[in-house]
């Protein structure tokens, strides 16, 4: 990504207007790239995501490309990720085809992620998988006894901000 950053100084001397050279500053961002190569342009933002999900329903498609941080990633494999979205929400990404996984350790990390969202019902027992994938204790992972509507999203790109 590249942010332009204009800044132009102006002084009044006798009744004169000086105006110094406009200077362009070039900022680039670096990212970790995974899956197919996406740019960092046209992203929803966090907030702008949280609507798009809010008023879909199950069964709802939506191609885009998000931005969020991470909350918690698969600790057997990288293979799914969590991201954080407005008023507490989350969305649950999976990874195309299964063709490429995330480090273990970028909980906390801005990401951005080209796909599809999606909204869904988790059933029990793959609410279940995730918790133990996750760590949680044999009596958290006891305590899921319903079903969950959730936000979802399949990424076949994703950006990691270094």
């Amino acid at each position: 990504m590249v942010l332009v950053l204009a800044v132009a100084v102006v002084s009044c001397k006798s009744k004169e207007k000086e105006v110094a050279e406009t200077e362009v500053v070039k900022e680039e961002i670096a990212y970790a790239s995974f899956g197919d190569k996406i740019t960092d342009d046209n992203v929803m933002t966090t907030k702008q995501m949280t609507e798009k999900y809010n008023s879909m329903s199950v069964g709802d498609t939506v191609n885009t490309k998000m931005t969020a941080k991470v909350i918690e990633v698969c600790q057997a494999k990288g293979c799914w990720m969590t991201l954080n979205l407005d008023n507490g929400q989350e969305a649950m990404v999976k990874f195309k085809d299964y063709a490429f996984f995330m480090p273990k350790d970028i909980a906390g990390k801005d990401v951005i992620l080209n796909g599809k969202a999606f909204v869904n019902e988790v059933p029990v027992d793959e609410q279940r998988h995730y918790a133990e994938d996750a760590g949680k204790s044999a009596e958290e992972v006891a305590a899921i006894t319903e079903p969950k509507k959730t936000y979802s999203f399949e990424a076949d790109g994703v950006l990691i901000k270094q």
